[in-house]
């Protein structure tokens, strides 16, 4: 392991060339989008840890990059699943230089009306998935000598709620997210690795399709403020590379917000 004290020649581009990256929950959605900005932006190879199946999407990114693109199925819930799919991905690919805490699950209703179920669901993937995972990485990271990089999904929930749907135990798990994120930076700096998140406003996906659906959506719009559509995965890309590449070797213990200067409150 390097230590701290030892010299560093700063990087000056941003690009993922050389590195192997896991992304948990990346068969589709926001997760696939930011293997695609990996990928794109160099990455040797990205690994998806979903417990599902992948799909036409998954497929399609795949074929633009034959060879470079993985599925590996994987429970977050469960760290011993985890830490099976990671030591896979350093069998088959030699090392782990990233990890994209991602996985995530939603569910919108008043407070009252939760089950302890919903909750622990909730909680279970969002935040215990969230632990697991990086712990796991950082045991890899650490074992290799590697400088590694770890990522987590957040929410602009995290900051305020959204008036219009409402989710207690969301947003406080995704605050859960980004104090482990200062949290788990502070201590595992002394590894030299660095650990972020990024929080996304609205963004189109499967679990969103109806947003723009609602008939007073226009008029959401001008409530809201800032740029007047759902942000694309793809738009995310470009955070999460940046805090996986070696041009952010002194960036950590950071949120980086990406919605659109819409308010979610």
């Amino acid at each position: 392991m390097a230590s701290n004290s030892e010299p560093t020649t700063p990087v000056k581009t941003v690009q993922l060339e050389g590195k192997i990256i896991a992304i948990t929950g990346a068969n589709r959605g926001i997760g696939l989008g930011i293997a695609d900005s990996c990928l794109t932006n160099g990455a040797s190879a990205i690994y998806s840890l979903d417990i599902g199946p992948t799909g036409s999407d998954f497929a399609s990114v795949s074929a633009r990059f034959p060879g470079q693109l993985f599925a590996l199925q994987a429970d977050v819930t469960k760290e011993e699943s985890i830490q099976a799919a990671i030591d896979k991905v350093i069998e088959q690919a030699g090392a782990l230089h990233g990890m994209v805490c991602n996985a995530g699950r939603t569910k919108h209703k008043a407070a009252l009306d939760f089950t302890t179920e919903e909750i622990d669901q909730l909680w279970g993937v969002n935040l215990y998935g969230s632990f697991y995972s990086a712990r796991c990485a950082a045991r890899a990271f650490i074992k290799q000598g590697v400088k590694g990089s770890i990522v987590f999904t957040a929410s602009m929930a995290s900051y305020r709620p959204n008036k219009r749907v409402p989710s207690a135990p969301y947003g406080a798990s995704k605050a859960g997210v980004r104090n482990m994120t200062h949290t788990l930076a502070m201590e595992w700096a002394q590894y030299n690795i660095r650990v972020n998140s990024v929080s996304p406003g609205l963004v189109n996906t499967a679990m969103t399709y109806w947003v723009p659906q609602q008939p007073d959506w226009e008029q959401q719009l001008k409530y809201y403020g800032g740029m007047p559509r759902l942000a694309e995965v793809e738009e995310l890309g470009g955070a999460y590379v940046y805090l996986l590449s070696d041009a952010a070797s002194y960036t950590t213990s950071i949120d980086i917000p990406v919605n659109g200067v819409i308010g979610i409150c």
